[in-house]
């Protein structure tokens, strides 16, 4: 049976890219996302997309995604738990409370919701088991001046993935996180842009197609074997040492 794999977030960046990458390794390929254009372009290119139009922060849509892709693809194998936003940047008095509401809902609920999904259909398949990915950030470990938004959901879902790490190894359920930074995608396009704005050097990137052989090569694994966390980064961005 051929592998599976359901992306969120994947109407673009990084998302967009590993699934694009996933199509063309022969994988079968459920995308979701709420903007549903991309999806059905990806569809209408590739045999093995299947297009799942819902919002992560929809526990019942995304449920019934989630059912819909295990049952078109006859399995769950991998969730790459995807979708995330970056909100306006600001000090933490100057950020409008619905921005962190918005911010949390995304990031982190979503992720949850989406994990619970794929955790629930991959403990009740036949065989039992699967593998989730989450996309951390290295805003995990160190954040960008005025992230105080992004930086505390990405820490928590270093939680997320921890204890589904634990709870997962009954049921043959493996989770990892990828954190990544400075892939090239519309959200790096946009904070180097704010930063030229504010007079500062934009920072370095890498191209994002490093990122999706990464999340590939994760997958791939067989499920005696985990990569429990990765750090993909653009070689001269300032995250090691005092940059």
């Amino acid at each position: 049976m051929t592998s599976s794999i359901l992306i969120t977030g994947a109407s673009s960046g990084i998302g967009l890219a590993t699934a694009e990458l996933f199509l063309q390794e022969g994988w079968t390929v459920g995308v979701l996302a709420r903007r549903t254009g991309p999806l059905e372009q990806l569809a209408g290119t590739y045999d093995n997309a299947i297009p799942l139009a819902a919002d992560v922060t929809d526990a019942a849509a995304l449920d019934a995604a989630v059912d819909l892709f295990a049952r078109k693809a006859g399995r769950l194998n991998v969730l790459f738990n995807n979708a995330g936003i970056f909100p306006p940047s600001g000090l933490i008095d100057e950020i409008p409370v619905e921005d962190w509401l918005q911010a949390v809902n995304v990031n982190l609920t979503g992720m949850f919701l989406a994990a619970r999904a794929a955790f629930r259909v991959m403990r009740h398949q036949n065989p039992q088991g699967g593998r989730i990915i989450n996309n951390g950030s290295i805003s995990a470990h160190a954040p960008r001046p005025g992230s105080v938004c992004y930086t505390a959901t990405k820490h928590a879902v270093t939680g997320l993935t921890k204890t589904l790490s634990l709870d997962g190894r009954p049921f043959d359920i493996a989770c990892g996180q990828i954190d990544i930074g400075n892939a090239l995608t519309p959200m790096v396009q946009d904070l180097n842009a704010r930063a030229v704005a504010h007079g500062l050097e934009p920072q370095p990137s890498m191209d994002v197609a490093h990122a999706a052989q990464s999340v590939l090569h994760m997958a791939q694994l067989p499920l005696s074997a985990n990569v429990q966390f990765m750090t993909v980064v653009a070689t001269k961005m300032p995250y090691i040492g005092r940059g």
